[in-house]
């Protein structure tokens, strides 16, 4: 595995081309429903003069560098297609410079690569192919009768460079190809085979114009001084003759404004100084240089304008890449950039052209192309699942818009939208809710590597998602029930409390939004939970060894659930009076209602389940194992938090008993004024409790809430009531009236990527009735200490992964293991151990595994596409089943560097394979694989090249003769195999096999 791009021949191209999309319907991967047609006849009049099929295409990026990526983005609806810049440093130079993984897209974007990795020469030669092969292929697929699509070069990024002979023989090339060899020979290929096209003739091969370009972008490096700008701008402008843009940073709106909008929209963690503000291109100094430009561009007849924007320097500080400085795109840009527009076209009254990068996508494309910008460039939001296939949905929600008259920028229109950009709740940073990373623990297999986060990793019981999801949608509430309870012992309380960790894993997230599966499971309970518990069968008792379970909660109830429904004998000890636990005696019941609580009893009630209520085990473990086989101990955390206050700790009422007096006694008397210290879901109960109660309610805390570890849908709920929450104000004491707090603010990042909290010395005094304190339950570890059981320095239960203690057959499950979790997180364990008791007494288990298909085209055709969330039980119609069909690795490389394929004889017919000479390691598909794995670095590879197979670790191949090849086998040996000797794994035999047989055309390409 090497970082070198291995360029494909344009003979390779085209019949590559030809022969995926005759055997699969695919070219480079992109299926043919996704191909872009502009079918209204709307065209897009460019400033430049051009008129083109959309109004959108690549930056100057990822997606622009290699000529099947040009391709890719054309089919899918690119029309200005902005290739990769270049510069006098390339080739091995800048492929050494630049640091391994270069791309981290996980939200918004950052990279630390800037222009092409290829040689000058090398870039040249492939906008070359790409430019024929697209027409080539418009013609021959019925997608468009004449050039429908523009180039934008890009150069950087001094004039010395920029007139050296290398570059200055790119931009003439492009301006006129017709002498280079490259040119001919695409040309002459052409001809030569005519015969292989359907559509495409002679003629058209004529019409093909050598003018491949007549327009450029300057990129210019962050402190490049702006009489350097304006001398570039000059020359390309009177000695190139092109019609020119300038890219400007956005640090002209310098580093106030960049620093509080992006605070304010919860990116405060970009972490940059005001260096870039200082030394790149001042305000000021960039008006002036843009008249003295606009008129001498009118002088030249050629079209001048802007770019907007370049990526944003900001600090690594969380080892997102490795470099010191990285550089910024996507969702977090859009809103600098946006403001930039908006600024720039009111000091030129909209007579100032603009192209526009900086966060654009399918649900704002609309709105930016009002403003009258165009046209209109991305990478973050293709670098994402999904892919190259979004630009066909961005390109059709715009094809109205598309005026074949230039327009200037409605100033108006620009500056009431920038405002709105920063203001709207989706482009806030929470709005995605609180992940980091989609990514699970579980290893990359070479092959059925097929995985819905959502259920494996993301939820700790593993239910059947995706296909309850599609069974709600379909109205099929029954089927969904049982496959909701075969994993799910409380349907109706997971389905209104749950902290639902499977929507964090959800591959919508990186969409737009996670799929509302919590709400989704409700509305299967709702309409169907009854006739589910009417018809539960109890299960005869199949063994004669007897389980005793201490504490009713949801957890206990889980372990029960399971084991009774399996044939075991259960009783469940509760001290309280009814089940249920935090849930029924803690919760408040705005939230969750005794008869909901009640709906799932009934299930283990009715599957035979033995509750003792009103009974506390005071026996040792030992002695209740006389009677009982197995011990399950689920008694929770109940013990008071630690108080958030040094001093006046005995004036701090606990969460726990404010809640339970307001649930379960006569209320609690708060009087007029309280704060709730803390920022979980408990303290989200209190406050909200407290406000409901109408006292005035004020949450305080001392991070910010971006950290909070409460759920962001009940903070929502908090900031929608109107409650006011106080960040950065950490209480230091209370004295039953007054509340003293340090005002706090955010530090340096921690270890754990996060900013640390740090004291400013300023306190200030808040006078408050009462002082609620939500910061977290602890567990009564005396019952443990008093049986022996195993505990480290914490007190956290030191259990075998079945969750076994030190005692034999007695299992410790819940919050009561290690402090305070999530319901589900509880009920995960209970499964655990529930399977263990079962393997111990050789029972078998009920837990089916559901499978609801959908066919391949269906789930196809949501891939790439960003929706809004969907009303009641449609919203299941969003999922994109990656439990059947996954590929995430294939739509988010830009090189289509990792392919899908058919393969007969797996669990899955889906398969992929790692092609290395169209790698160039950026590491993208690492970040969105739900596997901890690196697809690049772990999946079956095919090489074309001895030196790259050499330079590999992979486990893969590389084709020595007709049915010869090296191998390097799971174990790491080499072996020189040849089809069918059995030197090598059925795995990797069958691969071969598949691939020769199917996809000929990965094989030895004609590399350049």
């Amino acid at each position: 595995m090497s970082e070198f791009m291995r360029p494909i021949s344009f003979k390779h191209l085209i019949e590559w081309s030809l022969e995926e999309f005759k055997n699969q319907e695919t070219i480079f991967g992109i299926h043919k429903d996704k191909f872009y047609r502009n079918t209204s006849g709307n065209y897009l009049k460019t400033v430049f003069g051009d008129e083109i099929a959309s109004a959108v295409g690549p930056a100057a990026g990822p997606h622009s560098q290699l000529a099947q990526n040009i391709i890719a983005s054309y089919l899918t609806g690119s029309r200005f297609i902005e290739v990769k810049t270049v510069q006098i440093m390339d080739g091995e130079q800048i492929q050494q410079a630049i640091g391994r993984p270069c791309i981290w897209a996980e939200d918004e974007c950052y990279n630390c690569e800037w222009s092409t990795e290829l040689t000058v020469q090398e870039a040249f030669n492939e906008y070359t192919k790409a430019y024929f092969a697209i027409q080539v292929l418009a013609k021959e697929l019925g997608i468009s009768d004449k050039k429908d699509f523009m180039y934008n070069m890009s150069v950087g990024y001094d004039l010395e460079g920029i007139k050296s002979e290398k570059v200055d023989n790119y931009i003439e090339g492009l301006k006129n190809a017709s002498n280079t060899e490259i040119f001919k020979e695409c040309k002459e290929y052409l001809k030569e085979n005519i015969g292989q096209f359907k559509t495409f003739t002679v003629d058209d091969v004529e019409k093909i114009s050598p003018e491949i370009c007549h327009s450029i972008t300057l990129s210019t490096l962050h402190g490049c001084p702006a009489v350097e700008i304006e001398s570039i701008a000059n020359y390309l402008l009177t000695e190139k003759k092109l019609n020119t843009f300038i890219k400007c940073n956005p640090t002209l709106l310098g580093y106030d404004f960049a620093r509080n909008t992006l605070d304010e929209m919860g990116f405060d963690y970009i972490a940059f100084t005001d260096f870039h503000f200082k030394d790149d291109l001042q305000y000021a100094d960039a008006i002036e240089m843009f008249k003295r430009l606009q008129k001498l561009a009118k002088s030249e007849n050629k079209a001048f304008g802007l770019k907007l924007t370049n990526t944003f320097p900001v600090d690594v500080k969380r080892n997102e890449l490795p470099s010191e400085e990285m550089y910024m795109s996507g969702r977090s840009l859009y809103p600098l950039t946006v403001s930039l527009a908006a600024k720039l076209s009111k000091e030129f009254d909209g007579k100032l052209p603009m192209s526009y990068s900086g966060g654009a996508d399918a649900l704002n494309i609309r709105d930016l192309l009002k403003t009258g910008v165009q046209p209109i460039t991305m990478a973050t939001t293709i670098l994402k699942p999904g892919g190259y296939p979004r630009f066909k949905q961005i390109a059709e929600a715009s094809e109205d818009l598309l005026s074949k008259e230039y327009r200037d920028i409605d100033v108006e229109y620009i500056t009431r939208y920038a405002k709105e950009v920063v203001e709207n709740p989706q482009n806030n940073k929470l709005y995605r809710e609180k992940v980091k990373s989609r990514k699970t623990e579980s290893e990359l297999p070479l092959i059925d590597c097929f995985k819905a986060p959502c259920k494996d990793g993301g939820c700790p019981i593993n239910q059947q998602i995706p296909e309850y999801l599609k069974l709600v949608a379909e109205e099929r509430y029954d089927e969904a029930m049982k496959v909701i309870a075969n994993d799910n012992t409380a349907p109706t309380i997971l389905g209104t409390i749950c902290a639902h960790h499977c929507q964090t894993h959800c591959t919508r997230v990186d969409y737009e939004k996670s799929l509302q599966i919590k709400d989704i499971k409700l509305i299967a309970a709702n309409n169907a939970q009854d006739k589910f518990i009417e018809e539960i069968k109890k299960v005869d008792i199949k063994s004669d060894k007897k389980v005793a379970v201490i504490g009713a909660g949801p957890v206990g109830i889980a372990a029960a659930s399971y084991l009774r429904r399996n044939g075991v004998d259960v009783v469940v000890f509760e001290k309280l009076s009814k089940p249920y636990g935090i849930v029924s005696h803690i919760i408040p019941e705005f939230r969750i209602s005794d008869e909901m609580i009640e709906r799932d009893f009934r299930i283990a009630e009715a599957q035979g389940v033995e509750f003792k209520f009103n009974t506390e085990v005071t026996q040792s473990y030992e002695e209740l194992k006389k009677d009982y086989d197995y011990v399950i101990v689920a008694t929770g955390a109940w013990e008071k938090g630690t108080s958030p206050v040094k001093e006046g700790t005995e004036n701090i009422t606990d969460a726990l008993d404010f809640l339970w007096k307001m649930r379960m006694e006569d209320g609690f008397e708060l009087g007029k004024k309280v704060a709730v210290v803390g920022a979980g879901d408990v303290a989200m109960d209190c406050v909200r409790l407290a406000h409901k109660q109408g006292v005035e309610a004020v949450l305080v805390y001392r991070r910010t809430e971006a950290y909070m570890p409460a759920t962001q849908e009940e903070v929502e709920e908090v900031k929608e009531s109107g409650i006011q929450i106080m960040e950065l104000t950490a209480p230091v004491k209370y004295d039953g009236k007054t509340l003293t707090c340090e005002k706090m603010m955010l530090g340096d990042f921690d270890a754990s990527g996060r900013k640390s909290v740090v004291g400013t010395g300023e306190f200030i005094d808040l006078e408050f009735d009462t002082v609620i304190g939500a910061t977290g339950a602890k567990v009564n570890l005396a019952p443990f200490k008093e049986n022996g059981i195993n505990m480290d320095d914490r007190g956290r239960m030191k259990l075998l992964p079945t969750l076994e203690s030190n005692i034999e057959n007695v299992y410790i499950i819940g919050d009561c293991k290690e402090g305070p979790s999530t319901i589900v997180k509880g009920m995960g364990d209970a499964k655990t151990v529930a399977l263990d008791i079962l393997k111990k007494e050789g029972l078998d288990n009920d837990f089916e595994r559901f499978i609801v298909p959908e066919k391949d085209k269906v789930v196809y055709e949501k891939r790439g596409i960003l929706e809004n969330i969907l009303e009641g039980n449609k919203e299941g119609n969003r999922c994109l089943k990656c439990d059947q069909i996954c590929e995430v690795c294939t739509e988010v490389c830009p090189n289509r560097a990792n392919v899908a394929i058919n393969l007969e004889g797996y669990e899955n017919k889906h398969q992929i394979v790692h092609i290395d000479g169209m790698c160039n390691e950026c590491g993208n598909c690492a970040v969105f694989c739900p596997h901890a794995g690196k697809p690049y670095k772990d999946k079956i590879t095919l090489f074309w090249t001895k030196e790259d197979f050499e330079d590999s670790t992979n486990v893969g191949f590389l084709r020595t003769g007709e049915n010869t090849f090296l191998v390097r086998a799971e174990n790491g040996n080499i072996i020189e195999h040849e089809l069918g000797d059995g030197k090598i794994s059925d795995n990797l035999e069958n691969f071969i096999k598949g691939l020769l047989k199917e996809y000929g055309y990965y094989f030895e390409p004609t590399v350049c």
